[in-house]
């Protein structure tokens, strides 16, 4: 039996990115002379940086200050981000299955590395730059079953491929929210995932 290919979102699902973010958002606003509000800000990360930067910022403003933002990042968003319980566990039970962990982020491709390399993140295909709705043209690509986010987008990314979505309750989208999106499972955190993932296979095994 070939095991099951889960894919992952990254920041707010296995990775708490809270401080990282705001601390690279106050150093930016520092450069730029701009008073973000950075609690405001974190309390609901997922959409691209841009789009929240728009809020804030005339036009002009919003790519240069969206590439210095990911310029500082690495310096000060790497070390002070930790995963949330149960991440390495959930990536532990996709491969105890004989299955694959696929990473699918909105994050810039070489500062989701930075996170997966020193967090040493069980991952053997990491997407980044993906948002939405294109994040469905990766999953049908790597042939996953089942995708893992914490957002509404992460939930029209995997109907969108047409695979089963699963959502954890650790980043700023609520159960009625997600449940409102179409998401099939709503999870407290990941911590529950391995159990619910023996679970469902288990089923569909036995359904099959």
């Amino acid at each position: 039996m070939t095991g099951p290919v889960v894919g992952f979102d990254l920041d707010m699902t296995l990775i708490d990115t809270v401080p990282g973010f705001a601390a690279t958002l106050a150093a930016l606003g520092d450069e730029l002379g701009v008073d973000f509000p950075v609690e405001e800000m974190t309390r609901r990360l997922g959409p691209p940086l841009e789009m929240m930067l728009r809020d804030h910022l005339p036009e002009e403003q919003v790519n240069p200050a969206g590439d210095r933002f990911r310029a500082l990042y690495p310096d000060l968003a790497i070390a002070s981000v930790s995963v949330f319980p149960g991440a390495h566990e959930s990536l532990a039970a996709v491969r105890r299955l004989g299955g694959r962990n696929i990473l699918v982020t909105g994050k810039v491709a070489t500062n989701a590395q930075r996170h997966v390399d020193h967090l040493g993140l069980d991952i053997d295909h990491l997407e980044g730059w993906v948002w939405g709705v294109g994040k469905a043209d990766v999953l049908r690509k790597e042939g996953a079953t089942i995708y893992v986010g914490d957002h509404v987008h992460d939930v029209e990314g995997a109907l969108a491929a047409g695979i089963l979505s699963v959502s954890v309750l650790t980043g700023g989208c609520t159960r009625e929210e997600l449940e409102a999106a179409g998401t099939h499972v709503v999870l407290d955190d990941l911590t529950a995932f391995p159990a619910w993932l023996d679970d469902h296979l288990g089923i569909a095994l036995a359904s099959g």
